[in-house]
């Protein structure tokens, strides 16, 4: 096939597509490509050059990857205009350290760790930075109302009241309720005495297993 010839040959297949452009099917150099979106992501505008059109600002919306290989397989590149708002999803940041978990008796629940926004391109961010040194207490948390963004540039698409991060006692990951199992020989015992306080006759066991095979 042509796509495994292209990826053999170390190119990546992807498409641009936007109000203005329509769809363009193009080829990228792959590891370039990997260098520029890890330093990207998906919210920080990209230039692509077609051929030997002006330079195109676009955001990495979304690589298809191989479950077995993690291989990147495909991109789509979205062309945007500037003065227009899009979406991103923007990945969440923990720095730095909680002192009640530093001290073993709390333990940090990540509850998030993206967000969607809307924002114009310029102005969406590469990551939110959320910093747990201040949550020093039991139950403390921080939600979506509480993170660090210019609101009146960014607009974040999910529920304010959602949590982010929450602190929790340490050992109510490892809590789990065990049952007391009682001995074999115990359930026998306590059956027998019941049996001899009614009256009632015990049946040892080389009778009950004379009349089975009578």
């Amino acid at each position: 096939m042509k796509v495994d010839r292209l990826r053999q040959q170390g190119l990546l297949p992807a498409v641009v597509f936007g109000k203005e452009t329509g769809s363009i099917p193009i080829t990228l150099d792959k590891t370039e490509f990997l260098k520029v979106y890890e330093e990207a992501g998906e919210s920080s505008l990209v230039d692509v050059q077609i051929g030997k059109q002006k330079p195109i600002k676009v955001l990495i919306t979304e690589t298809d990857i191989d479950p077995v290989t993690d291989e990147t397989l495909h991109a789509n590149l979205h062309a945007v205009t500037l003065t227009e708002k899009a979406t991103a999803t923007i990945p969440i940041e923990i720095v730095g350290e909680s002192p009640i978990v530093k001290s073993g008796e709390g333990m940090l629940l990540t509850l998030l760790d993206e967000i969607e926004v809307e924002a114009l391109p310029q102005d969406l961010p590469s990551e939110i930075n959320v910093d747990v040194s201040n949550l020093i207490e039991i139950d403390q948390r921080i939600a979506i109302k509480d993170l660090p963004v210019d609101r009146s540039k960014v607009e974040i698409k999910q529920d304010p009241e959602d949590l982010v991060v929450k602190v929790e006692h340490a050992e109510m990951e490892e809590e789990e309720e065990v049952k007391e199992e009682v001995p074999v020989e115990e359930a026998v015992e306590v059956t027998t005495e019941k049996k001899e306080e009614e009256g009632g006759e015990e049946i040892k066991p080389q009778e009950t297993e004379a009349k089975e095979k009578s």
